[in-house]
Parts: structure tokens; C-alpha cells; sequence
């Protein structure tokens, strides 16, 4: 049965739940043990699938086709362990449960209520699958005192409550700000916070406080005092350079250990740090730099694109370079002046997105990129935007497009290269979708196989491989009836569907390295085993650079 360790947090939003979690995972990993981590969200929506990326950002999404928080990318960049549909929950998903089963008449017609029934669905959540590791890491999203996270806070209470003793612990995050008229850290918000926790029942086993300034034993004593945990347990959080120095500088603190001990587990096994030891490494002792251009629709919140940023560094990390990416609005290369702004680049990336709206500006970096023989990566409409502009200049089909663009239009415009997906192969079964379905859930997400040709540039990135297989979040794809114009003007269809109906992977034959790809490789990537893509990619780049 895993121990379970409980991450909330306090004062102020933001503070790094999800990275403290996946630092503290890596670190019991590094003892020898096996960990899982889950996110439990407070807000309503049942996933964040239909959310702006300008208000929640990324959508991280597992093998398994669900829709997630950013938070669990995180915890597989730091573990490895790839994230299921059962390892993130919402508000909305829990109550949807709920009322599910009340139409169903499992509750006996009985009054539905917060507690027990909320509060029940919630435990079921947190226990499934607890036999299969050591540690269950369960973040809960928000902050302690905000009204939509309360029946959280009870359900891990209660929780922690109906375990054995010793088999739940409590972790909070909290600030301690520095107000430098004075020249003093204050800890009274952190005693408040603590206050409000023990307020509902729960009392921290271990603090992790945020500071910005080093934090005197004193004050660390005073926290101790006033919040009942042990003075080696509370743990100093500073800022760093780079989110890969958590391990290191969490272990330095001694958070692992802290949790060990409040498990009472001693004498704890000694922790292998060569790994983390390593991507330090490669991450201080960079041997040149390269910059890249990420030309998309969210740029205006690195975090809508947060793995992409991930994934360059550590294709950096696997060729010792440093990546400088630089982030372009699509919208601003739509004037004739503005192609400019890729000029001096040494690889450019048009990631994914939804809708029209600055579309015409991938296209031009995509055209750019062709023409100027500059390493592209594009990613899911990044791909469909280069597979346009091929038609569109290469293959001579002028009024090339999507139709995507054309249903928010309501009339047709383009010759639509580029289509709504209608039906596809998961598993033993087909799929079939309506652009009338509801948006949520419903495009094809989850980790899918492509085939490659075995004597193509995307094969020869994956070491020869024949068939690789990425995950998916998209509606439109690439339609195969303009297969044989485009390749006939040199855009190779080198990767389809193991059934030959769906493009995968777009590549042009007579460019250094231009590659599209429809799936998400920059999920998968982590610092100590990067996607090749984004490796081989920097790599390509840091060649460029060379040449200049």
C-alpha cells in the first residue's frame, strides 16, 4: 500500500506546488523508490481542454488521451513516469461523477450533499492504482482558503484520517515576503496560512517556504515555534536559475530527508544523484548558444507553450548548447515588413494552435524557412501551415487552405488541403466525429503510432526506426488526396497511420532539415532522455550557426 504525501499551498498562488512536487518525487526516486503523482484542480471545468491557453496554459496530454494540467508535464519531466487519465482531476470532473451517479440512482435516493458524497468521490479518486508504488504525491491546486478547494481539503482530511498512522503526511508551500524598507522576511503570513490549514483539520509535517532572501536560523526556529513542525523540517525554497536545479537544491535543503522522517523511515536508503548530477552538467557547461524563433498564436504566455520550451532545452542539454528561443506573434510576420523579424535565427518552430487567426504569419515563417534553407520544426498546425504553403508555391495550388478557416468563415474560401477529421483508428475500434460534437475530449488525443519511411530524414532522427509513436491533440489533418502533387514539388508524406489513411510526418527532400510533424514530440521529452526531434532539431541549428 503507497504512503501518500499531500502538497498544498498557501498565502499566495504560484509558488511552485508542482515543481516542488516533481523535484520531491525525482529525490525518492533517487532513493530507489517508485512514485506516482497526481493533480487534483478546483475549478469546474471538467478538464482544461476547452480553456484559453492565454488563461490556464498548456494542455498537457497523456498516452492515454486525457487532457491535463501543465503541473503533470512536470512530473514526467522529473520522473519519467508517464501520467495517466486517473493521475489528474477536477472539480467539474468529480461533481459531473457525482451527479452521473445520483441520475443513475446509485446513491439509493438518498440526499446529495458535499459530505459525504463530494468528499467520498474524491478518496476513490486518490486511491486508485495505490498498490503499484511506494510514494503517492498528490498536489492540490489553488491555495488553502479558497472557497472552491474546501471539499479537497476535507476529502485528503479525511483520508489521511481513515489510513493507518504514519501512512499520510502534509507538505505546504508558502511565501515569505521581503519587505526591503525594514530589511526584513516576515513570517507571519506563513503562520497564517498555517493557521487556516490546521483550521480545517490538516497540520503540515513539513513547510517549504519561498523566499527570495536567505532565511536566518532564527526565523527558521520562529516558524518552527509557531507551526508546530520540526525545525529541520522547514525548508528554505530560493529562487533558481533553471527549474532542472530543483532536485539538487531541494536535496541540498534536506526536503527529502524531511520526508523520510516524517514517514519515520530510517535509516533511509542513501540517494544515486548521478543522473540530476549529469543534467546540471550539461545545463552549466554549455559550449556555444543558438537562437530560435517560435512563431504562434499564444506567445503572449510562455506557459501556453511550456513544453515546447522544455523540449528545447533539453535538446540543448544533448548538444551542450544553450537555446536563446525568442517568442513572435504570428500576427506581426503577416505584413511584408515583418518576415524580417526571423532574420538571424538558427532554426525556426511553428507550434500548434486553433483557428485562423495569424495562420498567414506560419505560413510566411514556414515559406521563410523553406527558402532560406533555416531548420523547421512544425508541430501539429505547424505542420498543416507548411503542408499549405508547399501547395500553395510549390505544388501550385493558389487558393490553398483548411477547413477549419472556412467553417469559422461559414462559406468556403480555400481548397482545403488540410480537413476536418471525420473518423480514425483507435485501438480495434474507429472513431467517428461531426464538427457539431461538443468540443471537449473530442478531437484525437492519446498516443498514436506512425509508420516512417525507412530511408527518410525523420527516420534516420529516430535512429533508423521504422515506426514511432507521439501523442495527438487535433481535429484537421492533412488531406492524402493532395499527397501526390505535393510530393511530386518535393514535400515527402514520410510518416502515415499504420493504416496509410492519415499523414503523420511532412518532410522536404531538398532542404537541410524541414521537418513537420502532426503530433506533440515535445510531450515525451525530458532533460535525461530528450525527443529526438527537438535534439536532432538543435542539433541542425547549432550546425547553421556554425556556418554563419
Amino acid at each position: 500500500m503507497a504512503r501518500y504525501i499531500f502538497i498544498t499551498g498557501g498565502v499566495v498562488s504560484s509558488l511552485g506546488k508542482g515543481l516542488a512536487s516533481a523535484a520531491l518525487g525525482a529525490l525518492l526516486q533517487a532513493r530507489g523508490y517508485t512514485v506516482r503523482l497526481r493533480k487534483l484542480d478546483p475549478y469546474l471545468n471538467v478538464d482544461p481542454g476547452t480553456m484559453s491557453p492565454f488563461e490556464h496554459g498548456e494542455v498537457f496530454v497523456t498516452d492515454d488521451g486525457a487532457e491535463t494540467d501543465l503541473d503533470l508535464g512536470h512530473y514526467e519531466r522529473f520522473t519519467g513516469v508517464s501520467a495517466r487519465r486517473t493521475d489528474s482531476v477536477s472539480s467539474g470532473r468529480i461533481y459531473s461523477n457525482v451527479l452521473e451517479k445520483e441520475r443513475r440512482g446509485e446513491y439509493l435516493g438518498k440526499t446529495i450533499q458535499v459530505i459525504p458524497h463530494v468528499t467520498n468521490e474524491i478518496k476513490d479518486f486518490l486511491s486508485i492504482d495505490e498498490d503499484g508504488v511506494d510514494f503517492m504525491l498528490c498536489e492540490i491546486g489553488g491555495t488553502v482558503g479558497d472557497i472552491e478547494g474546501l471539499p479537497f481539503f476535507e476529502a485528503i482530511r479525511q483520508f489521511a484520517q481513515d489510513r493507518p498512522r504514519g501512512q499520510c503526511i502534509f507538505m505546504h508551500l508558502t511565501l515569505l515576503p521581503y519587505l526591503a524598507a525594514s530589511g526584513e522576511l516576515k513570517t507571519k503570513p506563513t503562520q497564517h496560512s498555517v493557521k487556516e490549514l490546521r483550521s480545517i483539520g490538516i497540520a503540515p509535517d513539513v513547510l517549504v517556504c519561498r523566499s527570495e532572501q536567505p532565511i536566518p536560523e532564527k526565523e527558521r526556529a520562529k516558524i518552527a515555534l509557531f507551526c508546530n513542525v520540526r525545525p529541520d523540517a522547514v525548508i528554505p525554497a530560493y529562487d533558481l536559475k533553471s527549474i532542472y536545479e530543483a532536485p539538487m537544491a531541494y536535496h541540498r535543503a534536506g526536503l527529502d530527508r524531511a520526508v523520510l522522517d516524517a514517514f519515520q523511515i530510517s535509516p533511509a536508503p542513501r540517494p544515486d544523484l548521478t543522473r540530476w548530477e549529469d543534467v546540471m552538467n550539461r545545463l552549466t557547461h554549455a559550449e556555444g548558444e543558438v537562437r530560435v524563433a517560435i512563431v504562434g498564436k499564444y506567445t503572449k504566455l510562455e506557459d501556453a507553450y511550456k513544453s515546447i520550451s522544455e523540449a528545447l532545452t533539453h535538446g540543448g542539454m544533448a548538444n551542450r548548447v544553450r537555446v536563446r528561443p525568442d517568442w513572435i506573434d504570428a500576427e506581426a510576420l503577416e505584413t511584408p515588413e515583418g518576415v524580417h523579424q526571423l532574420d538571424g535565427y538558427h532554426g525556426i518552430i511553428v507550434p500548434g494552435g486553433f483557428g485562423e487567426r495569424g495562420t498567414e504569419g506560419m505560413i510566411t515563417a514556414a515559406k521563410y524557412a523553406r527558402e532560406k534553407k533555416v531548420p523547421y520544426l512544425g508541430i501539429c498546425l505547424g505542420m498543416q501551415m507548411a503542408v499549405v504553403e508547399a501547395a500553395r508555391n510549390l505544388a501550385g495550388i493558389a487558393d490553398a487552405g483548411s477547413e477549419e478557416f472556412d467553417h469559422e468563415a461559414g462559406h468556403t474560401r480555400f481548397t482545403p488541403v488540410v480537413y476536418h477529421l471525420k473518423e480514425w483508428i483507435q485501438g480495434n475500434h474507429k472513431v467517428e466525429r461531426k464538427l457539431s460534437d461538443d468540443k471537449g475530449g473530442t478531437m484525437r488525443l492519446g498516443a498514436y503510432t506512425a509508420v516512417l519511411k525507412p530511408d527518410s530524414k525523420v527516420s534516420a532522427v529516430y535512429g533508423g526506426a521504422t515506426e514511432i509513436e507521439d501523442r495527438h491533440r487535433h481535429r484537421y489533418e492533412v488531406d492524402t488526396r493532395y499527397r501526390e502533387p505535393l510530393e511530386a514539388a518535393g514535400m515527402q508524406f514520410s510518416g502515415m497511420s499504420p493504416d496509410g489513411r492519415l499523414p503523420e510526418v511532412v518532410e522536404l527532400s531538398d532542404h537541410p532539415w524541414f521537418i513537420g510533424v502532426q503530433s506533440h514530440p515535445e510531450l515525451k521529452s525530458k532533460p535525461f532522455d530528450p525527443a529526438p526531434l527537438f535534439a536532432d532539431f538543435v542539433r541542425a541549428a547549432k550546425d547553421l550557426e556554425r556556418m554563419v
